[in-house]
Protein backbone atom coordinates (compact mmCIF):
# COMPACT_ATOMS: atom_id res chain seq x y z
CA UNK A 1 0.00 0.00 0.00
CA UNK A 2 1.67 3.41 -0.60
CA UNK A 3 1.35 6.72 1.19
CA UNK A 4 0.58 9.93 0.21
CA UNK A 5 2.81 12.60 1.95
CA UNK A 6 2.00 16.44 2.17
CA UNK A 7 4.24 18.98 0.32
CA UNK A 8 6.18 19.46 3.98
CA UNK A 9 6.95 15.82 4.30
CA UNK A 10 8.06 15.65 0.80
CA UNK A 11 10.92 18.49 1.49
CA UNK A 12 12.14 16.81 4.27
CA UNK A 13 15.88 16.09 2.25
CA UNK A 14 16.58 19.10 1.86
CA UNK A 15 20.57 19.80 2.62
CA UNK A 16 20.73 21.18 6.09
CA UNK A 17 24.86 21.15 6.02
CA UNK A 18 26.93 23.84 4.30
CA UNK A 19 29.88 21.03 3.79
CA UNK A 20 31.23 20.82 0.39
CA UNK A 21 30.42 17.91 -1.77
CA UNK A 22 32.88 18.55 -4.45
CA UNK A 23 34.62 15.15 -4.05
CA UNK A 24 31.29 13.14 -4.23
CA UNK A 25 30.21 11.74 -7.46
CA UNK A 26 27.34 13.21 -9.36
CA UNK A 27 25.57 10.20 -9.38
CA UNK A 28 25.62 6.76 -6.91
CA UNK A 29 28.40 4.43 -7.56
CA UNK A 30 26.87 0.56 -8.29
CA UNK A 31 23.32 1.21 -8.36
CA UNK A 32 20.57 -1.05 -9.36
CA UNK A 33 17.39 -0.10 -10.84
CA UNK A 34 15.00 0.61 -8.60
CA UNK A 35 16.52 1.96 -5.47
CA UNK A 36 16.83 4.84 -4.03
CA UNK A 37 20.32 6.86 -3.09
CA UNK A 38 20.43 10.33 -1.07
CA UNK A 39 23.74 12.03 0.00
CA UNK A 40 23.85 11.52 3.24
CA UNK A 41 25.94 13.10 6.57
CA UNK A 42 28.43 10.84 7.60
CA UNK A 43 29.22 11.43 11.34
CA UNK A 44 32.82 12.00 12.32
CA UNK A 45 34.29 8.25 14.54
CA UNK A 46 35.66 8.55 17.67
CA UNK A 47 37.68 6.02 20.21
CA UNK A 48 37.66 6.02 23.46
CA UNK A 49 41.54 6.05 24.97
CA UNK A 50 42.50 5.96 28.71
CA UNK A 51 45.09 8.90 29.96
CA UNK A 52 47.26 9.56 32.67
CA UNK A 53 46.25 13.25 33.67
CA UNK A 54 47.69 15.49 37.05
CA UNK A 55 45.19 16.58 39.23
CA UNK A 56 47.42 18.79 40.84
CA UNK A 57 51.37 19.72 40.71
CA UNK A 58 54.12 19.19 42.46
CA UNK A 59 54.68 22.20 44.81
CA UNK A 60 56.81 22.51 47.74
CA UNK A 61 55.59 23.74 51.64
CA UNK A 62 57.22 26.65 52.43
CA UNK A 63 57.87 27.59 55.92
CA UNK A 64 59.11 31.07 56.83
CA UNK A 65 61.57 32.05 60.09
CA UNK A 66 60.78 35.75 60.57
CA UNK A 67 63.58 38.30 61.04
CA UNK A 68 64.81 39.70 64.34
CA UNK A 69 65.47 43.44 64.83
CA UNK A 70 67.10 46.27 67.26
CA UNK A 71 65.70 49.34 67.78
CA UNK A 72 68.48 52.23 67.16
CA UNK A 73 67.96 56.18 65.96
CA UNK A 74 69.18 57.20 62.44
CA UNK A 75 68.94 60.55 60.86
CA UNK A 76 67.05 60.16 57.37
CA UNK A 77 66.04 62.34 54.75
CA UNK A 78 62.15 63.86 54.68
CA UNK A 79 61.99 65.25 51.79
CA UNK A 80 65.31 64.88 49.50
CA UNK A 81 66.24 67.76 47.36
CA UNK A 82 64.66 68.73 44.36
CA UNK A 83 64.76 70.20 40.86
CA UNK A 84 61.51 73.57 40.62
CA UNK A 85 61.20 73.77 36.54
CA UNK A 86 60.01 77.34 35.78
CA UNK A 87 59.24 77.17 31.53
CA UNK A 88 60.33 80.27 29.55
CA UNK A 89 57.74 80.87 26.70
CA UNK A 90 58.70 80.64 23.09
CA UNK A 91 58.96 83.92 21.00
CA UNK A 92 57.70 84.81 17.51
CA UNK A 93 58.31 87.33 14.90
CA UNK A 94 56.49 88.50 11.57
CA UNK A 95 58.10 88.12 8.18
CA UNK A 96 57.10 88.68 4.47
CA UNK A 97 57.64 85.74 2.15
CA UNK A 98 57.20 85.85 -1.79
CA UNK A 99 55.69 82.47 -3.29
CA UNK A 100 55.41 81.39 -6.48
CA UNK A 101 51.64 80.78 -7.24
CA UNK A 102 51.79 79.91 -11.00
CA UNK A 103 55.15 78.89 -12.73
CA UNK A 104 57.01 80.19 -15.60
CA UNK A 105 56.19 78.61 -18.54
CA UNK A 106 57.71 79.06 -22.93
CA UNK A 107 55.48 77.83 -25.13
CA UNK A 108 55.40 77.42 -28.86
CA UNK A 109 52.22 79.66 -30.53
CA UNK A 110 50.35 80.17 -34.03
CA UNK A 111 51.54 83.99 -33.54
CA UNK A 112 52.60 87.07 -30.29
CA UNK A 113 49.01 87.52 -29.94
CA UNK A 114 47.44 87.15 -26.68
CA UNK A 115 44.17 84.37 -27.90
CA UNK A 116 46.99 82.68 -29.96
CA UNK A 117 46.48 78.41 -30.03
CA UNK A 118 49.86 76.17 -29.21
CA UNK A 119 51.73 74.44 -32.06
CA UNK A 120 51.48 70.72 -32.42
CA UNK A 121 54.81 68.85 -30.92
CA UNK A 122 54.72 66.65 -34.14
CA UNK A 123 55.19 69.77 -36.10
CA UNK A 124 57.95 71.21 -33.97
CA UNK A 125 59.46 68.09 -33.96
CA UNK A 126 59.29 68.45 -38.30
CA UNK A 127 60.97 71.86 -37.94
CA UNK A 128 63.75 70.67 -35.91
CA UNK A 129 64.10 68.12 -37.88
CA UNK A 130 65.25 70.60 -41.02
CA UNK A 131 67.86 71.97 -38.32
CA UNK A 132 65.77 75.34 -37.05
CA UNK A 133 67.37 75.37 -33.29
CA UNK A 134 64.27 75.72 -31.38
CA UNK A 135 65.52 74.64 -28.03
CA UNK A 136 67.82 77.64 -27.79
CA UNK A 137 65.63 80.40 -29.41
CA UNK A 138 64.90 83.38 -27.09
CA UNK A 139 61.27 84.73 -26.34
CA UNK A 140 59.39 86.32 -28.82
CA UNK A 141 61.30 85.04 -31.62
CA UNK A 142 58.90 83.78 -34.60
CA UNK A 143 59.33 81.15 -37.53
CA UNK A 144 57.82 81.43 -40.86
CA UNK A 145 56.78 78.64 -43.13
CA UNK A 146 58.27 79.46 -47.11
CA UNK A 147 57.57 77.44 -50.09
CA UNK A 148 59.24 77.09 -53.40
CA UNK A 149 57.64 75.62 -56.45
CA UNK A 150 58.99 72.95 -58.49
CA UNK A 151 60.47 73.88 -61.93
CA UNK A 152 59.81 72.70 -65.56
CA UNK A 153 61.87 72.18 -68.45
CA UNK A 154 61.11 71.43 -72.27
CA UNK A 155 62.27 68.52 -74.31
CA UNK A 156 61.63 67.54 -77.78
CA UNK A 157 60.89 63.68 -77.87
CA UNK A 158 60.15 61.65 -81.32
CA UNK A 159 57.48 59.34 -80.84
CA UNK A 160 55.96 55.98 -82.94
CA UNK A 161 52.33 57.45 -84.02
CA UNK A 162 52.13 53.71 -85.53
CA UNK A 163 54.37 50.90 -85.22
CA UNK A 164 55.89 49.01 -88.16
CA UNK A 165 53.40 46.16 -89.45
CA UNK A 166 52.42 43.71 -92.23
CA UNK A 167 49.44 43.67 -93.78
CA UNK A 168 48.08 39.91 -94.79
CA UNK A 169 45.69 39.24 -97.67
CA UNK A 170 44.16 36.31 -98.29
CA UNK A 171 43.29 34.26 -101.62
CA UNK A 172 40.56 32.04 -100.73
CA UNK A 173 40.44 28.49 -102.40
CA UNK A 174 38.81 26.72 -105.06
CA UNK A 175 36.19 24.07 -104.89
CA UNK A 176 34.19 22.07 -107.88
CA UNK A 177 30.72 20.06 -107.21
CA UNK A 178 30.12 16.35 -107.37
CA UNK A 179 26.69 14.02 -105.95
CA UNK A 180 27.80 11.65 -103.23
CA UNK A 181 25.87 8.98 -101.03
CA UNK A 182 26.14 9.59 -96.99
CA UNK A 183 24.63 7.97 -94.33
CA UNK A 184 23.13 10.77 -92.44
CA UNK A 185 22.00 8.93 -89.30
CA UNK A 186 23.65 5.29 -88.92
CA UNK A 187 21.58 2.23 -87.82
CA UNK A 188 21.32 2.09 -83.65
CA UNK A 189 19.29 0.99 -80.48
CA UNK A 190 16.77 2.60 -78.49
CA UNK A 191 16.65 1.46 -75.17
CA UNK A 192 12.97 1.98 -73.70
CA UNK A 193 13.00 2.18 -69.91
CA UNK A 194 9.87 0.66 -68.28
CA UNK A 195 9.19 2.08 -64.72
CA UNK A 196 8.88 -0.06 -61.49
CA UNK A 197 5.88 -1.00 -59.68
CA UNK A 198 5.36 -0.04 -55.67
CA UNK A 199 2.68 -1.56 -53.26
CA UNK A 200 2.45 0.17 -49.48
CA UNK A 201 3.38 -2.46 -46.38
CA UNK A 202 3.26 -1.98 -42.40
CA UNK A 203 6.29 -2.24 -40.49
CA UNK A 204 7.08 -1.74 -36.41
CA UNK A 205 10.60 0.30 -35.93
CA UNK A 206 12.31 0.75 -32.90
CA UNK A 207 11.99 4.41 -31.71
CA UNK A 208 14.49 4.12 -28.53
CA UNK A 209 15.89 1.36 -27.00
CA UNK A 210 15.26 0.02 -23.33
CA UNK A 211 17.54 2.16 -20.87
CA UNK A 212 18.26 2.64 -17.07
CA UNK A 213 18.04 6.57 -15.93
CA UNK A 214 18.92 7.99 -12.75
CA UNK A 215 15.67 10.40 -11.25
CA UNK A 216 15.45 12.43 -8.31
CA UNK A 217 13.22 10.64 -5.77
CA UNK A 218 11.18 11.85 -2.76
CA UNK A 219 11.92 10.83 0.81
CA UNK A 220 9.59 11.06 3.86
CA UNK A 221 12.35 11.78 6.18
CA UNK A 222 13.67 14.62 4.10
CA UNK A 223 13.45 17.11 7.77
CA UNK A 224 16.30 14.94 9.19
CA UNK A 225 19.17 16.72 10.21
CA UNK A 226 21.81 16.85 7.77
CA UNK A 227 19.64 15.51 4.90
CA UNK A 228 21.08 17.31 1.34
CA UNK A 229 18.11 16.34 -0.19
CA UNK A 230 19.56 15.06 -3.33
CA UNK A 231 17.96 11.77 -3.78
CA UNK A 232 18.50 9.46 -7.33
CA UNK A 233 16.43 6.40 -8.29
CA UNK A 234 17.93 4.39 -10.76
CA UNK A 235 14.71 3.54 -13.14
CA UNK A 236 14.54 1.38 -15.81
CA UNK A 237 12.79 2.76 -18.88
CA UNK A 238 11.60 0.11 -21.51
CA UNK A 239 11.98 0.21 -25.35
CA UNK A 240 9.51 2.24 -27.43
CA UNK A 241 8.49 1.17 -30.97
CA UNK A 242 6.57 2.70 -33.65
CA UNK A 243 4.63 1.38 -36.73
CA UNK A 244 4.56 3.00 -39.88
CA UNK A 245 3.37 2.38 -43.40
CA UNK A 246 6.08 2.06 -46.03
CA UNK A 247 6.30 1.60 -50.13
CA UNK A 248 8.09 -1.27 -51.17
CA UNK A 249 8.73 -1.92 -54.73
CA UNK A 250 6.68 -4.86 -55.81
CA UNK A 251 8.23 -5.16 -59.79
CA UNK A 252 11.72 -3.38 -60.38
CA UNK A 253 12.37 -1.20 -63.60
CA UNK A 254 13.69 -2.54 -66.48
CA UNK A 255 14.43 -1.47 -70.38
CA UNK A 256 13.53 -2.84 -73.37
CA UNK A 257 16.61 -2.68 -76.64
CA UNK A 258 14.85 -1.46 -80.24
CA UNK A 259 16.25 -1.58 -83.14
CA UNK A 260 16.00 1.87 -85.02
CA UNK A 261 17.54 1.24 -89.18
CA UNK A 262 20.13 4.10 -90.56
CA UNK A 263 18.91 6.85 -92.16
CA UNK A 264 20.78 7.48 -96.11
CA UNK A 265 21.05 10.76 -97.93
CA UNK A 266 22.07 11.85 -101.58
CA UNK A 267 24.11 15.26 -101.34
CA UNK A 268 26.00 17.45 -103.45
CA UNK A 269 29.19 17.80 -102.15
CA UNK A 270 32.61 20.36 -103.01
CA UNK A 271 36.12 18.73 -103.28
CA UNK A 272 39.11 21.23 -102.79
CA UNK A 273 40.82 22.05 -106.33
CA UNK A 274 43.30 24.36 -104.60
CA UNK A 275 44.24 25.23 -100.91
CA UNK A 276 44.06 29.04 -99.77
CA UNK A 277 47.22 30.90 -99.83
CA UNK A 278 48.36 34.28 -97.87
CA UNK A 279 50.31 37.47 -99.54
CA UNK A 280 52.41 39.50 -96.78
CA UNK A 281 52.60 42.88 -97.47
CA UNK A 282 55.47 45.18 -95.18
CA UNK A 283 54.34 48.39 -94.08
CA UNK A 284 57.05 50.66 -92.61
CA UNK A 285 56.27 52.44 -88.95
CA UNK A 286 55.53 56.52 -88.93
CA UNK A 287 57.12 58.94 -86.57
CA UNK A 288 55.98 62.04 -85.01
CA UNK A 289 58.53 64.90 -82.83
CA UNK A 290 56.59 66.60 -79.89
CA UNK A 291 57.56 68.84 -77.16
CA UNK A 292 56.80 68.07 -73.19
CA UNK A 293 57.65 69.68 -69.78
CA UNK A 294 59.47 67.64 -67.61
CA UNK A 295 60.69 68.38 -63.56
CA UNK A 296 64.00 70.42 -63.42
CA UNK A 297 63.95 70.74 -59.41
CA UNK A 298 61.32 69.48 -56.83
CA UNK A 299 58.83 71.63 -54.73
CA UNK A 300 60.64 72.08 -50.95
CA UNK A 301 59.80 73.81 -47.87
CA UNK A 302 61.66 75.32 -45.59
CA UNK A 303 61.36 77.68 -41.89
CA UNK A 304 63.28 80.97 -41.92
CA UNK A 305 63.52 83.35 -39.06
CA UNK A 306 60.39 86.25 -39.74
CA UNK A 307 62.54 89.30 -39.06
CA UNK A 308 65.09 88.06 -41.82
CA UNK A 309 62.24 86.13 -43.94
CA UNK A 310 63.88 84.57 -47.43
CA UNK A 311 64.36 86.14 -50.75
CA UNK A 312 62.52 84.80 -53.90
CA UNK A 313 61.69 82.66 -55.46
CA UNK A 314 60.36 81.80 -51.57
CA UNK A 315 57.24 82.09 -50.88
CA UNK A 316 55.11 82.59 -47.51
CA UNK A 317 53.12 79.90 -46.71
CA UNK A 318 50.95 81.71 -44.16
CA UNK A 319 51.95 79.19 -40.96
CA UNK A 320 53.88 80.58 -38.40
CA UNK A 321 55.22 79.63 -35.13
CA UNK A 322 56.21 82.00 -32.19
CA UNK A 323 57.87 81.43 -28.49
CA UNK A 324 55.71 82.74 -26.02
CA UNK A 325 57.49 83.34 -22.57
CA UNK A 326 55.12 83.33 -19.38
CA UNK A 327 56.47 85.14 -16.60
CA UNK A 328 55.94 83.33 -13.22
CA UNK A 329 53.13 85.00 -11.19
CA UNK A 330 54.14 85.16 -7.76
CA UNK A 331 52.58 86.38 -3.84
CA UNK A 332 53.99 88.36 -0.78
CA UNK A 333 52.58 86.62 1.96
CA UNK A 334 53.04 87.97 6.07
CA UNK A 335 53.69 84.68 8.37
CA UNK A 336 54.29 84.54 12.12
CA UNK A 337 57.51 82.10 12.45
CA UNK A 338 59.56 81.15 15.71
CA UNK A 339 62.17 83.82 17.05
CA UNK A 340 63.46 82.18 20.53
CA UNK A 341 62.13 78.36 20.97
CA UNK A 342 60.42 77.57 24.62
CA UNK A 343 62.67 76.44 27.54
CA UNK A 344 62.73 75.71 31.02
CA UNK A 345 64.85 77.14 33.90
CA UNK A 346 65.59 74.85 36.85
CA UNK A 347 65.58 75.96 40.59
CA UNK A 348 67.13 73.54 43.22
CA UNK A 349 65.82 72.92 46.32
CA UNK A 350 67.75 71.25 49.14
CA UNK A 351 66.44 68.65 51.22
CA UNK A 352 65.07 68.45 54.50
CA UNK A 353 66.01 65.72 57.56
CA UNK A 354 64.85 64.16 60.52
CA UNK A 355 66.56 62.32 63.50
CA UNK A 356 64.18 58.85 64.04
CA UNK A 357 64.23 55.83 65.50
CA UNK A 358 64.50 52.52 63.38
CA UNK A 359 64.43 49.38 63.86
CA UNK A 360 67.68 47.82 62.18
CA UNK A 361 67.90 44.11 60.92
CA UNK A 362 69.90 42.03 63.15
CA UNK A 363 68.78 38.16 61.68
CA UNK A 364 66.90 38.15 58.10
CA UNK A 365 63.91 35.97 57.64
CA UNK A 366 64.63 32.34 55.90
CA UNK A 367 62.63 30.12 54.22
CA UNK A 368 62.06 26.03 54.84
CA UNK A 369 61.16 24.90 51.74
CA UNK A 370 59.67 20.99 51.73
CA UNK A 371 59.02 19.45 48.42
CA UNK A 372 55.57 17.79 47.71
CA UNK A 373 54.86 15.23 44.92
CA UNK A 374 52.55 15.93 42.33
CA UNK A 375 48.94 14.05 42.05
CA UNK A 376 47.85 12.10 39.20
CA UNK A 377 44.58 10.14 37.63
CA UNK A 378 43.40 7.68 35.02
CA UNK A 379 40.28 9.79 33.16
CA UNK A 380 38.81 7.93 29.48
CA UNK A 381 38.59 10.73 26.77
CA UNK A 382 37.13 10.57 23.51
CA UNK A 383 39.58 10.41 20.67
CA UNK A 384 38.70 11.47 16.53
CA UNK A 385 39.67 9.26 14.38
CA UNK A 386 37.72 9.97 11.43
CA UNK A 387 36.01 13.74 10.18
CA UNK A 388 32.28 13.96 9.33
CA UNK A 389 32.24 13.61 5.01
CA UNK A 390 29.29 13.50 2.50
CA UNK A 391 28.73 10.33 1.02
CA UNK A 392 26.16 8.41 -1.16
CA UNK A 393 23.71 5.33 0.86
CA UNK A 394 20.66 3.67 -0.13
CA UNK A 395 17.47 4.90 1.71
CA UNK A 396 14.07 4.53 2.02
CA UNK A 397 12.08 6.36 -0.25
CA UNK A 398 8.21 6.35 -2.00
CA UNK A 399 9.06 3.19 -3.43
CA UNK A 400 9.84 1.21 -0.59
CA UNK A 401 8.50 2.85 2.52
CA UNK A 402 5.33 1.79 3.83
CA UNK A 403 3.08 2.23 7.40
CA UNK A 404 4.71 -1.76 8.24
CA UNK A 405 8.23 -0.74 7.74
CA UNK A 406 7.39 2.76 9.54
CA UNK A 407 5.63 0.79 12.57
CA UNK A 408 8.73 -1.52 12.59
CA UNK A 409 10.80 1.70 13.39
CA UNK A 410 9.17 3.17 15.91
CA UNK A 411 8.28 -0.13 17.57
CA UNK A 412 12.66 -0.84 17.20
CA UNK A 413 13.10 3.11 18.39
CA UNK A 414 11.09 2.81 21.17
CA UNK A 415 12.60 -0.47 22.31
CA UNK A 416 16.17 1.02 22.64
CA UNK A 417 14.57 3.46 24.68
CA UNK A 418 14.44 6.42 21.92
CA UNK A 419 10.90 6.95 22.02
CA UNK A 420 8.25 8.02 19.32
CA UNK A 421 4.94 7.78 20.89
CA UNK A 422 2.41 4.93 20.07
CA UNK A 423 3.54 3.34 16.41
CA UNK A 424 0.87 4.31 14.27
CA UNK A 425 2.83 3.54 10.98
CA UNK A 426 3.14 7.81 10.07
CA UNK A 427 6.60 9.67 10.13
CA UNK A 428 6.07 12.64 12.35
CA UNK A 429 7.85 14.62 14.44
CA UNK A 430 8.00 12.36 17.02
CA UNK A 431 9.52 9.68 15.28
CA UNK A 432 11.60 11.93 13.33
CA UNK A 433 13.24 13.52 16.21
CA UNK A 434 13.81 9.97 18.28
CA UNK A 435 15.14 8.59 14.60
CA UNK A 436 17.87 11.69 14.62
CA UNK A 437 18.90 10.93 18.11
CA UNK A 438 19.26 7.38 17.51
CA UNK A 439 21.61 7.78 14.47
CA UNK A 440 23.84 10.58 16.48
CA UNK A 441 24.05 9.08 19.63
CA UNK A 442 25.26 5.66 17.58
CA UNK A 443 27.77 7.54 15.07
CA UNK A 444 25.33 6.51 11.85
CA UNK A 445 24.70 8.76 8.47
CA UNK A 446 22.21 11.05 9.32
CA UNK A 447 19.51 12.95 6.43
CA UNK A 448 17.77 10.19 5.76
CA UNK A 449 16.58 6.38 7.06
CA UNK A 450 19.48 4.67 5.52
CA UNK A 451 19.68 0.82 5.05
CA UNK A 452 22.84 1.45 7.69
CA UNK A 453 20.48 2.45 10.27
CA UNK A 454 17.84 -0.22 9.06
CA UNK A 455 20.50 -2.75 9.96
CA UNK A 456 21.20 -1.26 13.07
CA UNK A 457 17.86 -1.28 14.47
CA UNK A 458 17.66 -5.19 13.00
CA UNK A 459 14.56 -4.61 10.53
CA UNK A 460 14.44 -6.86 7.55
CA UNK A 461 12.36 -5.55 4.99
Amino acid sequence: MKIKYSNLLMGMLLPLTTMTAANIPLTPPNAKPGECYARVMSPAKYETVAEKVMVKEASEEIKIVPAQYETVEQKVEVVPETKKLIPVPATYKKIVETIEVKPASRVWKTSLRKKALPVNQVLLDAIKAQGVDLDNAAPNTCYKEYFQPATYKTETEDIIVQNERNETEVIPASFETKEQQIEVIPPSKKVVQVPPEYEYVEEKVLVEEAKTVWKKGQNPAQKLSGATGEIMCLVKVPAKYKTIKKLVVKKPARTEVKEIPADIKTIKVKHLVSEPTLKNTLIPAVHKSIEKKVPNTAASFMWADAATGAQKPWRYTGHMICLVETPAVTKEIQKVVLDTPASVKEEVIPATYKTVKVEKLVTPAKEIKTPIEAEYKMVDKRKKVAGSSMKWQRILCQTNMTKDVIKKIQIALNEKSYHTGKPDGVLGRGTRNALERYQKDNGLSTGGITYETLDSLNIQL
